[in-house]
């Protein structure tokens, strides 16, 4: 689901509210091309209607519309039929230690690994943390309690520097995804793209450590195709697009969840740059 915003933008217009049919293909199409949707091929609007799974996922908004936060990620994953295996949850803080921590991990799929880390953390910590997410994920009424909203593109790009700030002024632990997209296949291995600083500048400058995260996965073949081929010779993410559609392929799996000892803050020291630092965390995260 949290893949879903992301990819589309597809949202009716009363923002934060769920209807029996949240997302519309035809009224985004109609909405974003105006009278130009009409010559858009009957065929093409079925295409995108399918990988979008519309149906199902206007579906599951519907009948989840009750639960908020940490009980919709939780229903999310029973929707997904995810199986957990978590490996390392004594590294887990206590919830109790009056502290307040960075947590990272690899991205491997889009969307199942966001809400399962979130309702494992949201459990232990009682749903005090946040995602730092693009805002177009605030549409889903269920997650948009536990998101700080953040635009790194267009007109807003200027907010995304003060929108973090507030995330780690907060009284939130900071649940985040350094590399910002879904991992991709590169000679064989499936590895996140190289992670940005912004973790590890702001855990230093709050002094929060910071504690690592592997989440198990993979995408299909198809996907990192795709994804390979778009990075290399398309100006925007086409393999955003299937994020959803290979959600779906991923119904029904176990993943493996591996939780590290927190890392210290004051490790992050002049000797490496902020972002070394950035790549050493993400090492230490694939080698848990």
């Amino acid at each position: 689901m949290l893949t879903f915003a992301r990819c589309y933008g597809i949202f009716e217009r009363d923002m934060g509210q769920t209807s029996e049919k949240t997302i519309d293909i035809d009224s985004i199409l109609k909405n974003k091309m105006g009278s130009k949707a009409k010559w858009i091929p009957g065929f093409l609007v079925s295409w995108l209607k399918r990988i979008a799974h519309q149906d199902e996922v206007n579906k599951f908004l519907w009948e989840s519309r009750e639960k908020v936060g940490t009980e919709w990620l939780e229903e999310c994953v029973r929707y997904l039929q995810m199986t957990l295996v978590v490996k390392g949850k004594e590294n887990l803080p206590a919830p109790d230690d009056g502290r307040l921590y960075t947590f990272v991990s690899n991205h491997p799929l889009g969307g199942e690994d966001g809400v399962a880390l979130g309702a494992i953390i949201g459990r232990h910590y009682d749903s005090r943390f946040r995602y730092l997410v693009n805002d177009l994920l605030m549409n889903l009424p269920g997650l948009a309690p536990l998101c700080i909203p953040i635009n790194k593109t267009g007109k807003q790009s200027r907010n995304f520097p003060a929108m973090v700030k507030a995330g780690f002024e907060s009284n939130y632990h900071m649940l985040m995804y350094p590399a910002g997209i879904c991992s991709r296949k590169k000679n064989g291995v499936i590895r996140d793209i190289p992670w940005s600083k912004t973790f590890v500048v702001k855990s230093v400058e709050y002094q929060r450590d910071i504690v690592p995260i592997h989440f198990s996965g993979q995408n299909s073949k198809f996907f990192y195709r795709l994804a390979n081929f778009s990075d290399r010779f398309l100006p925007f993410n086409l393999a955003m697009l299937f994020l959803v559609d290979e959600m779906y392929k991923n119904v029904g799996k176990t993943f493996e969840v591996k939780i590290g000892k927190p890392i210290p803050w004051q490790t992050f020291d002049k000797s490496k740059t902020p972002l070394e630092w950035a790549r050493f965390v993400q090492d230490q995260v694939y080698s848990l």
